[in-house]
């Protein structure tokens, strides 16, 4: 089954370095957030991606055009008798990884439409390239399987930015909670989808939050997987901070690949 990476967005709201780079590129402990996101779901065995590349997207095929020189060491012969010897071999060797240029405006639902032909299977995942997860990938397949609807999207429990405060009709504070996880379920993308879904998918301007998962939703055709673990979106500046600082701290719960 092969996996959809939506990588073609500005990331707006990271301009501190979306400016130099596609949010895609922006390295968690000096690798970029998209591998992050590869490995996750290499490691239940889901090896095949599609990349939907829109700003900045010469960059994204720069970085797997030359994966191999900056991930081994290698010897070099120069001249009339080029050659490249890699020494040791990194562990993304049975990555397929197509790479498409989906249009610099072009909505999420539209770029999924432009890789349907790359889509060879019943069933396809799609996911974001600015969020890691320590989700089972394997788990939430078989729960996709299993209610034989066409979409699955996984969900999640957010935490609040800001610290929650209770107070009684005096306004005193009878409670304090810093930054609680909150009781409403949102998308954390990692979808699944029945390839009858690109028939809700029109033009470029199709927008896959809203028309196709809403008429999906009405016609009891989309299903929610609960994740009750970690995930985190990397939206600001401080979220890619915060994801740095877990790395370094050695708190990673998304790496479930070692």
């Amino acid at each position: 089954m092969k996996t959809i990476i939506l990588c073609g967005g500005r990331g707006m709201r990271l301009q501190e370095e979306t400016e130099f780079r596609p949010k895609p590129l922006i390295p968690i402990g000096g690798q970029p957030i998209l591998w992050h996101i590869m490995k996750t779901y290499a490691h239940y065995g889901f090896r095949e991606f599609v990349l939907c590349l829109g700003y900045r997207g010469e960059m994204i095929k720069d970085y797997f055009l030359n994966y191999e020189a900056m991930s081994s060491d290698f010897i070099i012969r120069l001249g009339r008798q080029y050659s490249i010897d890699y020494s040791n071999a990194h562990k993304e060797q049975d990555f397929v990884v197509t790479l498409t240029d989906t249009g610099l405006e072009t909505m999420t639902g539209g770029r999924i439409k432009k890789v349907e032909k790359y889509i060879d299977g019943d069933t396809f995942m799609v996911t974001y390239g600015d969020g890691v997860a320590d989700i089972d990938i394997q788990a939430l397949v078989e729960y996709h399987h299993q209610h034989g609807r066409l979409a699955t999207v996984t969900v999640v429990h957010p935490f609040s930015r800001f610290g929650i405060l209770t107070l009684d009709d005096n306004s005193a504070v009878l409670g304090f909670a810093e930054k609680p996880q909150m009781g409403e379920w949102i998308s954390a993308g990692f979808f699944i989808f029945n390839r009858r879904v690109f028939d809700y998918l029109k033009g470029d301007d199709c927008v896959l939050e809203r028309e196709p998962l809403e008429r999906l939703a009405r016609e009891g055709e989309l299903m929610a997987y609960k994740h009750r673990g970690f995930f985190y979106g990397m939206d600001t500046y401080r979220d890619y901070k915060f994801l740095n600082e877990l790395w370094d701290s050695g708190q990673t719960p998304w790496r479930k690949w070692e």
